[in-house]
């Protein structure tokens, strides 16, 4: 299923976006698209049998389209995690997973505008595959138990502030979090409709130029593997989200001057299957 949540920034209703791509309410099954449904197998078969049988009602395709989740708990981030990037950032690939946290309230929906922080002169773009967990993990054994636990996929623009980053001390925390630095969606795509996430192309576009062109059979550490590893560290909860890294392509890894982000650029990026997003770019 492609699930996702539409209207107005902070009143969004759940939604459904069927085979024959029309928007469908599902706000008379469900409160919402969050953990707590992702939980529950008993109301996600109710959707998919209300989605068989043709009867929910039709939305305005017009409608703003948000984060395909409320209520996220964590974002866990995971860094230099594709072997192109490691190598354009002349990084050796890490022994085990680079892991850093991004606030959920980052997070926007797909379409929305993405603010350049005040005094950015490094605002960078990185096109990420989403995993959404589903079941509560701690401490798991191994990578085909943590592909169990994810409840679906989605696109994710990890925004990130080099200069706040990396030269400015202490943690990457500094230059992930600022506001708006986490588009999400369009949809959350069910695990059952994607068999392997390490088969997945992720593209990103500036301004119409491609710049970044790459796929998950890049990933140091696969999906099953991200989730095994950060249980072990912290417990994940039905409607927490892990953005599993970039792949080459990032401003950053660019020859001088950099191409960095500034007010006006528009950034479009896909993740295969999982839909698209565009962000147009204003000063804070």
């Amino acid at each position: 299923m492609k699930l996702l949540r539409v209207g107005t920034a902070g009143a969004e209703r759940p939604a459904l976006l069927d085979a024959d791509e029309t928007l469908r309410d599902l706000s008379a099954l469900v409160d919402d698209i969050d953990g707590a449904l992702l939980a529950d197998e008993a109301a996600l078969a109710r959707v998919r049998a209300a989605a068989d049988s043709g009867e929910l009602p039709a939305l305005d395709a017009g409608l703003r389209i948000g984060p395909p989740l409320g209520r996220i708990g964590k974002i866990v981030c995971i860094g230099l995690n594709y072997h192109d990037h490691a190598r354009e950032t002349g990084a050796e690939p890490p022994a085990e997973p680079v892991v850093f946290l991004k606030a959920p309230d980052t997070v926007v929906g797909p379409d929305d505008t993405v603010l350049v922080p005040r005094g950015s002169v490094k605002t960078d773009w990185e096109v990420e595959l989403a995993v959404v967990i589903g079941r509560t993990a701690r401490h798991l054994e191994s990578a085909e138990e943590g592909l169990a636990h994810v409840a679906g996929y989605a696109v994710a623009h990890d925004v990130s502030e080099r200069e706040f980053q990396i030269e400015r001390g202490g943690t990457w925390d500094k230059g992930k979090n600022c506001e708006t630095f986490n588009p999400m969606g369009p949809w959350l795509v069910t695990a059952d409709e994607v068999p392997d996430p390490q088969r997945l192309a992720l593209r990103l576009w500036v301004n119409g130029e491609l710049k970044q062109d790459g796929t998950t059979a890049e990933q140091i550490f696969p999906v099953g593997e991200v989730v095994r590893y950060v249980s072990r560290f912290m417990t994940l909860y039905p409607g927490d989200v892990i953005n599993t890294g970039t792949p080459a392509g990032v401003a950053m890894g660019r020859p001088e001057p950099k191409p960095y982000l500034r007010a006006g650029d528009v950034v479009e990026l896909e993740v295969e299957g999982l839909g698209r997003q565009r962000q147009v770019l204003k000063d804070a």
